[in-house]
Formats: structure tokens, sequence, C-alpha cells
């Protein structure tokens, strides 16, 4: 099972953000950040909610429920949405 820290590091790390920065969006201290990320302790449901919103992804993902992650493509015409699934499924072949 994925450990809810260690998602959360990952996703924290990949849009290159620091504790405090991830901190300050979701309004705990760059302590509490730690403590998720370690495992110490776990959010509650509301900054929950938050982090999943941060990081586009569904608090299931977070939560290691599930494996998939989603692209927010609002705002994106339906040929750009066609354009990222031929791109997407084009790695899918390269594996």
């Amino acid at each position: 099972m994925i450990d809810l820290g260690d998602r959360l590091k990952t996703l924290r790390t990949g849009k290159h953000m620091t504790q405090w920065q991830l901190a300050q969006h979701i309004g705990v201290t760059k302590s509490m950040v730690s403590a998720y990320e370690t495992g110490i302790r776990y959010p509650s449901y509301d900054i929950l909610i938050r982090l999943a919103c941060v990081f586009g992804v569904s608090t299931d993902y977070l939560l290691g429920l599930e494996n998939r992650r989603y692209l927010n493509a609002e705002g994106l015409s339906e040929r750009q949405i066609q354009i990222i699934n031929e791109l997407i499924s084009e790695f899918r072949n390269m594996e």
C-alpha cells in the first residue's frame, strides 16, 4: 500500500515546492507538512481536500486507494485535449 507521506512528498517535490510553500498554500505550518510526510501526523479531512486541490489529484489518490492521476483539462479546446490524449497513448506504446 502506498504511504500518504511518500505520495505527498513526491507530489510536492514534483512541483518544486518547499514544505514551507506547501504549508502556505494549505494553511498549516511547515512542521505540520513535515509531520504529514514522515507519517507522524495525518491531515484532517479539510487539509486532505486542500492538498488534493493544490496537486490536482483525488483524495483517493493521496490516500493510496487509487493509482490513477487526472489532468485538469479545464479551459482547453477539444483539439488540445485530443493532442494530449494522443501524447499519452504514444508514451504508453513506448513502454
